[in-house]
């Protein structure tokens, strides 16, 4: 059962803007509020890296340096969904996003993707230049 659903990709120019939302469902919705979350991104013929995270509270964010004042993760848990507001988008940015649902509960936002054992299907996010 699909208990994560990312929106928001697609294609946009170089410095542009978009914004990814990361929807909970199912049995994930009623631990929502609970878990920390997280976004990571794999471009083509490279390995998935960390994007950024925030906490269980939404007190405290973590990011990549190289999206750092660039993105900006946050949680609504009246609806059950993350977000990553991509802003001064740039080619390398172009991959498959995926949100991910901490493993454990009451937890910071790790930029390890072992913390995680829920993921979504991805969005793709392309940036041309």
């Amino acid at each position: 059962q699909v208990q994560l659903v990312e929106s928001g990709g697609g294609l946009v120019q170089a410095g542009g803007s978009l914004r990814l939302a990361c929807a909970a469902s199912g049995p994930l919705r009623l631990t929502f509020s609970r878990r920390a979350w997280g976004w990571f991104r794999q471009a083509p013929g490279k390995e998935r890296e960390f994007v950024a995270a925030i906490n269980w509270s939404g007190s405290s964010t973590k990011y990549l340096d190289s999206v750092n004042g660039r993105f900006t993760i946050s949680r609504d848990n009246a609806k059950n969904t993350v977000y990553l507001q991509m802003t001064s988008l740039k080619p390398v940015d172009t991959a498959v996003y995926y949100c991910a649902a901490s493993r454990n509960y009451f937890t910071a936002g790790s930029p390890n993707s072992y913390a995680y054992d829920t993921w979504g299907q991805g969005t793709q996010v392309t940036v041309s230049s």
